[in-house]
């Protein structure tokens, strides 16, 4: 699995995985900072994240247990490098998320805000 930055090109296939608008795809793109998992049949999942303060915040993570984990390791790096923490909110029932946030080191940081009636747990990171 090749890990790479996310370009325009990509955004119908994030639209596709996370039935969002392909122009709201498109944005997140240009917005933030977007790393795709390209299999043998194209794009299988995604992290975005932003810098805000001295935190890295996961904006968006798709994909099953085993690649959010692995995409984990894009914002984490980036994180260690400066000196930052990262967080990340995980809604409810998204079990490959909150498996793969738990192997990553990540600890629950309590509970996150509601989302279109989903609640969420909030997770961080903090390099050693």
């Amino acid at each position: 699995m090749d890990i790479r930055d996310a370009v325009e090109a990509d955004a119908e296939r994030l639209a596709t995985l996370t039935g969002a608008p392909t122009d709201v795809m498109r944005n997140l793109v240009h917005d933030r900072t977007v790393r795709v998992a390209d299999a043998d049949d194209g794009v299988a999942g995604f992290v975005s994240y932003d810098a805000q303060g001295r935190t890295v915040h996961v904006t968006q993570l798709e994909g099953d247990a085993d690649l959010c984990e692995r995409l984990l390791e894009e914002p984490t790096r980036f994180a260690e490098r400066e000196g930052m923490a990262v967080e990340l909110l995980v809604p409810d029932g998204d079990e490959a998320a909150r498996e793969a946030v738990e192997r990553a080191a990540f600890e629950e940081h309590g509970p996150g805000p509601r989302f279109d009636g989903t609640t969420t747990t909030r997770y961080r990171w903090s390099p050693n």
